[in-house]
Formats: C-alpha cells, sequence, structure tokens
C-alpha cells in the first residue's frame, strides 16, 4: 500500500532557558505516527503566532516576508509528496526527507538581522534594559551600515555568510573617512560586533569575521575646569534668567559628577540623609544602570534650595528644571565667553571636572570617586589620575622656570 495518513504543522519550539523574545519556527511532517521535524531558520514572537493558522498574525513587512516564506516551504512539502506519489514511491518520513534535500533556505540578511535587533531593543526600553541613548546608537550603526553598503557596494543588503575581515576594514576605513573619529568608528564596529556575535550564537555563522581584528581606543586629553575657573563661574552675575539657570545646573553637575541625562531626570524622592546624617544623592546612572551614591556638597545643595519652588520642579517632582542638552550646551558656549573661559565647554566636562578639580585634585582617594561617578570598573576613573599627573607635570615645569630664572638672576 503506497498511500499513508500525511500531515504537515508550522509551530514555535521555545528554546531551553527561554526568557522573551522570538521563538523558533519550526515544521513538522508527520506520515502514519512517525514525525519529522526541520528548522525554518526563522523566529516569531509568541503573541503574534497563530498556533491554528500555523502562520504569524500582522501585517507587518517581516511578518509578511515570514508567512510568505512558510507557504513556500509548504508548497515544496507537497510537491514532494506528490512526486512520491506519481512515481508510486513509498511515502515515508526518509523519502520526504530526501526529496526536500532541495529546498534552499533563504540566505539571513546583515541589516535585515540588525533591524530586528534594534526593534527589539526598543521595545525593551520602557522595562529598563536599555536606555534610549543605546538604541539611538544602534540604529545609527545600522544607518552607516546601510550607507557603506549602498556606496561601496551598491547592495541594499548583504547576506551574513558574506560579512569577512576585509568587510570590516573596509567598513573602518569608510566611517574615518568623513564619517567620524577614530573613537567614534571604534564604538560603532563595537555595535556590528554585537550583531555578528548574536549571529554566532544561533548558529547562523560558522566563524568569527571579527577574529584577529583589533578595536583600539585611543586616549583623549579631556578638558576639565580649574578651581579659579569654577570659581569665577560661581561668581558671575548674569543678566539672562536663562543663563543663570543652566550655569547653576552645570555647577550642580561639577559638585556631584551626575551626567546630563541623570541630572535630567533626578527626582527629589532620590534625596535622602546618608550614613553621616547630611543628604546624599541616592540614584541610578541610566547609562550602565548602576547604583551612585553621592554625598551632597554646600554648592549642590544651595543650588537645589534655589530651585526647590520652581514649577517645573514643583509640577514634575523634579529636583532641577533642565532643559534640552543641545541647549544646554548651546548657552555654556555662551557662558564661557563672558566667565572668560578658554575652553570648548559642554555639559560633560562638568562630570570629568568633579573627578579632577573638585575631588582627586582635593585628596579624595580614586576608589570613593570610581564609587560616586557609578563606574564598574576602577580602570575608567584611572584616566582622571592621568589628567591630574598631565597637571602635575605643567606645574613642575613652570616651577623648574622660576628656579632658573632665580638662579639667573
Amino acid at each position: 500500500m503506497l498511500s499513508r495518513s500525511f500531515s504537515l504543522l508550522f509551530y514555535l519550539k521555545k528554546p531551553k532557558n527561554y526568557v522573551q523574545g522570538g521563538q523558533p519556527v519550526y515544521l513538522r511532517i508527520t506520515v502514519d505516527a512517525t514525525r519529522m521535524e526541520l528548522s525554518m531558520q526563522r523566529e516569531c514572537e509568541p503573541t503574534r503566532w497563530n498556533a491554528h493558522a500555523g502562520r504569524a498574525n500582522g501585517t507587518k513587512e517581516d511578518i509578511k516576508s515570514l508567512n510568505v516564506y512558510l507557504d513556500s516551504v509548504q508548497a515544496k512539502v507537497y510537491e514532494a509528496h506528490r512526486s512520491l506519489l506519481d512515481k508510486k514511491e513509498l511515502i515515508t518520513v526518509e523519502n520526504m526527507k530526501r526529496k526536500l534535500g532541495g529546498v534552499t533556505e533563504r540566505p539571513r540578511m546583515l541589516l535585515e538581522i540588525f533591524r530586528y535587533h534594534n526593534d527589539q531593543m526598543k521595545q525593551l526600553i520602557q522595562n529598563d534594559e536599555y536606555a534610549k541613548g543605546t538604541w539611538v546608537h544602534f540604529t545609527t550603526t545600522c544607518k552607516h551600515l546601510e550607507n557603506f553598503l549602498q556606496q561601496t557596494f551598491h547592495q541594499k543588503d548583504r547576506s551574513i555568510t558574506e560579512i569577512d575581515y576585509s568587510f570590516i576594514a573596509d567598513f573602518e576605513l569608510y566611517l574615518k573617512t568623513g564619517i567620524c573619529a577614530h573613537n567614534t568608528a571604534m564604538k560603532y564596529l563595537g555595535d556590528f560586533r554585537k550583531i555578528v556575535l548574536l549571529c554566532l550564537k544561533k548558529g547562523w555563522l560558522q566563524k568569527d569575521p571579527f577574529l584577529g581584528y583589533k578595536l583600539s581606543r585611543r586616549q583623549v586629553n579631556r578638558e576639565v575646569l580649574t578651581a579659579t575657573e569654577l570659581q569665577a563661574m560661581a561668581d558671575k552675575q548674569f543678566a539672562s534668567e536663562r543663563i543663570t539657570l543652566v550655569r547653576d545646573i552645570f555647577l550642580f553637575s561639577c559638585f556631584t559628577g551626575l551626567a546630563y541625562a541623570d541630572v535630567a531626570k533626578l527626582k527629589r524622592t532620590e534625596i535622602a540623609i546618608g550614613i553621616d546624617g547630611e543628604k546624599w544623592v541616592f540614584t541610578k546612572r541610566t547609562k550602565t544602570d548602576s547604583p551612585s551614591r553621592i554625598p551632597l556638597l554646600p554648592m549642590s545643595l544651595a543650588i537645589l534650595d534655589k530651585y526647590e519652588d520652581h514649577p517645573k520642579c514643583c509640577n514634575s517632582g523634579l529636583l532641577l528644571p533642565v532643559i534640552s542638552n543641545q541647549k544646554m550646551n548651546a548657552y555654556l558656549k555662551e557662558i564661557a565667553d563672558l566667565c572668560g573661559i578658554h575652553k570648548p565647554l559642554t555639559f560633560h566636562i562638568a562630570r570629568h571636572t568633579f573627578a579632577t578639580t573638585v575631588t582627586l585634585s582635593n585628596g579624595v582617594p580614586i576608589e570613593t570617586v570610581s564609587k560616586m561617578l557609578g563606574h564598574k570598573n576602577l580602570r575608567t576613573t584611572q584616566h582622571y589620575a592621568k589628567i591630574l599627573d598631565k597637571k602635575v607635570s605643567e606645574d613642575m615645569q613652570a616651577l623648574r622656570s622660576k628656579l632658573t630664572l632665580k638662579k639667573e638672576a
């Protein structure tokens, strides 16, 4: 008897230790009581999967693409079944598998995977698993890759199996020639490498194209304000309330070490009495989600008192009426001119100033500074000590010059 019971089913297979995200799509072919399972090398969110139909629900392009692919596989399975019947061959799982050996998988594409990763990352922002800035950075990297493919290879996308050492080197060259500086290029390449590692973990790549590729960061001399410049800024009287506000928020960061994103979201509930009976900031860094506990110095307390009754603070529960980072940096350039500070002043300089001029220069141990800055690794804090070494060198050179002049006199 050649004819046997035959059925096929597309379903989601829950991986071991699954927590969330897409699940692999599998095809199950059953002949009588014997089953055969084939991975479709595709994933789908469980909430989008229609188990009864064996297809994904939705009208987005990724859903349409998945369903079209499953339709094509189903057609090939039925064609293989019909071929066996026509040739009067026995319908078995082994014969079906032999007939389906010619089914070729659509290649997995780099930008398609990158965009899917970014979409998942965006959904997890609301759960505080990722900062919005991280998602923006990955989206920018994906856009740079898209432009690189179009300009260099005239391609809209490329199979991940075609990514090799030369491709990465060419992408680095593309980034460095007119797109961004060395360290920023290294950040984009780091994002790219995360996508490659994701493909390796899922078994879509057999070899890491980044193997042996060196992602090196160059040491950057960070600007900081001196104690004299800080005092000049604090003493300066401004005619504009808006400029005064920006100056005060900047100084608050100089005396707490908080980055712009952390100052902007700082709530009144995050101020509490510390172990010494004084007021402390108890917060988490937006960038790394690491805890940051900072005793408030007199300057910081005075600024908080000044804006305690500000309408924006009263209505939102925030500590300071922070404006956008772009506007802050624009006003800081004006403040630098008014205060006679000849440095490219940006808000992030405040964090560097706290680490060097306010704390390390005044004898605060580097371990304590690292904890207040919310660094996960002491090495991250150590580059501030290098800045101080440079200052020591400059001061000693000035002293040598003075001693030489006295000797000559």
